[in-house]
């Protein structure tokens, strides 16, 4: 339910996109979804590159707030949060902390461990030669991640040891920690969260080996099932836990929790996203949509996150 009922409530509004990261180009495309839904429902709205601008341009061009979608380091990572609360310009989603925390996979598995959430086994591969050790604590499958990136760049399923030396050499190249996790066997989901509630599950099936980049945003092979299939019992037990997982990680306004069911139907938390995706192809919007809440409507209720930030 909308709070605001005014476009002029918001003020001038920058909708922040694109930066440096490696999903610059996924950035842009959810940039320019936001920014259109915004212009069309009232809303004084532009379009702020900051690969292009300097933070500082947003105090010069009278910008009253920041609707955040520039996903991956940079964005997602409580480096833009930091400087909007420096000048005192509020923004949308996550503050700094939780930023920080949820674009951090290796950070965000500690906390979860440490506080008693179910997360597959890991281990960091500090160099080529700990991965003797990896094979012998987890066992094949291994998925190999770089810590510090989002829509699954640079992650690879290993079936052998040949195979995860590559996997590791390959993540390496992201310069961040690299993670080797235990495989899970077993359905994959998503549960979006907005304004701290669950929006109906969905359930992930793709003919690839994972949920990889090409899945998520060119394969039309990959299918989306939501309602997810679960009884009322189960989505809703993987609701609470996914809002618990993300309020755990200091996650606010909205966000996305991915997780899968195991093959003895136990949930195990993969890991959050505090800016995701918002193009044709983007889950929460499906999500929402299910929820009876059309995009532009999800994209006002974002923005109105950004009150929670009014003298941060």
């Amino acid at each position: 339910m909308s709070t605001i009922q005014s476009a002029k409530s918001f003020g001038k509004v920058a909708v922040a996109m694109g930066g440096h990261a490696a999903e610059r180009d996924i950035s842009l495309l959810s940039g320019e979804a936001v920014l259109s839904a915004l212009k069309s429902q009232g809303v004084d709205a532009i379009k702020f590159d900051t690969a292009a601008s300097d933070i500082m341009e947003l105090k010069e061009k009278g910008i009253d707030r920041v609707f955040n979608i520039m996903h991956g380091r940079g964005g997602e990572d409580g480096q833009l949060q930091g400087a909007l609360e420096l000048i005192g310009i509020p923004y949308t989603g996550s503050g700094v902390l939780g930023s920080a925390l949820g674009m951090d996979k290796l950070r965000t598995k500690n906390c979860w461990l440490g506080a008693g959430l179910p997360t597959p086994k890991w281990m960091v591969l500090e160099k080529e030669s700990d991965i003797d050790a990896c094979v012998v604590a987890l066992g094949f499958p291994i998925m190999v991640k770089p810590a510090l990136e989002g829509s699954s760049l640079g992650m690879a399923k290993a079936n052998t040891i040949e195979q995860l030396r590559e996997a590791y050499k390959k993540a390496m190249k992201f310069t961040c920690d690299v993670m080797a996790e235990q495989w899970v066997e077993g359905a994959e989901y998503t549960v979006a969260v907005l304004a701290d509630k669950a929006l109906p599950v969905i359930r992930l099936e793709t003919p690839n080996e994972f949920y990889d980049y090409e899945a998520k945003y060119q394969a039309e092979t990959t299918q989306y099932h939501c309602p997810c299939g679960l009884t009322a019992e189960q989505e809703q037990a993987l609701q609470h836990l996914s809002i618990k997982a993300f309020k755990l990680l200091a996650g606010e306004g909205w966000g996305r929790v991915d997780l899968m069911l195991d093959a003895q139907g136990k949930p195990q938390l993969l890991e959050i996203n505090t800016v995701p995706g918002m193009t044709d192809h983007s889950l929460v919007p499906m999500a929402a949509k299910q929820a009876g809440i059309d995009f532009n409507t999800l994209v006002w209720q974002i923005l109105e996150t950004s009150f929670a930030k009014e003298g941060a």
